[in-house]
């Protein structure tokens, strides 16, 4: 059993439905899966690996050095506590790019090259939410109008640029913890030699395995209430390793957080079934999971909620 692979090229001939359903099964059953042939350029994928990996060596890998990560494992380590472990933090270098937030200047090619990766990005997340819709039975567009608040405001997209660098220890820390994403799809172009990324499959975990050009695809908790549960946002986590310096590029198309959030109306007006989720601000829930982001995302359900 592996992560499902998916080939998006499909979808324009004679094995279209057949490969919506595997995308349907995939969302159903994983919750993750990875596209080939997403039309995305390689020689574009290319230079993002290019400018993210100097980045990071020109304006982050002597700041982790310092970082608080480094400094509690290297504390932990000269205790001699044999069987402690550091539960509450990740073995992780982040920055996150939006379109009105300060991007790194170094190298100089990185703003031009990532502003032209999120664009591409963000049509292939539009695109594949409409085939999610397709396989929900949902109009086309509905979700990108939920996530807009009905027209009032835009979609969030965010790219989280994360490195997990060689951890002397990846016995006693994680490169990051077990959650769920709280928004709505993650699209993901991760390091394609060294692994760790896993998910969470009827109690077991499974390596989403490093492929080139590859775009891992995974459920957030708004699709899994806008589907009333048929797709899950499924728990994953990155394990730390001693060898390699992993790179992880998440793009996020998330609502806006004055969108309202509840299981979805199907293209006959009536519910798809009994809601099994609350009607929320998506806002409100963000307050939540920014709290209990790595708790059972069925708490934070339960903590939000409007009538």
């Amino acid at each position: 059993m592996a992560v499902p692979v998916i080939d998006l090229s499909k979808l324009q001939g004679s094995e279209r439905a057949a490969t919506m359903a595997e995308i349907g099964s995939a969302c159903e059953e994983w919750g993750f899966f990875q596209l080939v042939n997403h039309d995305i350029p390689l020689d574009l994928l290319d230079r993002v690996k290019k400018v993210c990996s100097e980045c990071y060596k020109m304006e982050r890998e002597e700041g982790f050095k310092d970082s608080k990560a480094v400094q509690l494992l290297n504390d932990l380590i000269d205790s001699g506590e044999a069987c402690k472990t550091l539960d509450d933090l990740d073995w992780e270098d982040v920055f996150i790019l939006q379109d009105d937030n300060q991007w790194p200047s170094n190298p100089l090619q990185f703003k031009e090259t990532m502003k032209e990766y999120r664009l591409e990005l963000k049509k292939l997340a539009e695109k594949m939410l409409n085939i999610l819709e397709d396989n929900l039975g949902l109009s086309q567009g509905y979700i990108k109008q939920t996530f807009s608040g009905n027209g009032s405001h835009n979609p969030f997209f965010g790219t989280k640029v994360s490195h997990y660098p060689p951890c002397p220890r990846p016995d006693r820390v994680g490169g990051l913890r077990n959650h769920t994403d709280a928004g709505g799809l993650i699209l993901l172009f991760q390091d394609d030699k060294v692994g760790g990324l896993q998910v969470l499959k009827n109690g077991q975990w499974f390596d989403v395995q490093p492929l080139a050009n590859t775009i891992v695809i995974n459920i957030g908790d708004q699709i899994e209430v806008i589907s009333n549960g048929r797709y899950k946002s499924a728990l994953h986590r990155v394990l730390a390793s001693a060898n390699g310096n992993r790179r992880s590029i998440a793009s996020f198309y998330n609502p806006a957080l004055e969108a309202v959030i509840e299981p979805a109306v199907m293209s006959g007006g009536g519910k798809i079934e009994k809601a099994g989720y609350p009607r929320f601000v998506f806002g409100d829930y963000m307050e939540v999971y920014a709290k209990q982001k790595f708790m059972d995302k069925e708490q934070r359900f339960q903590s939000v909620g409007i009538n």
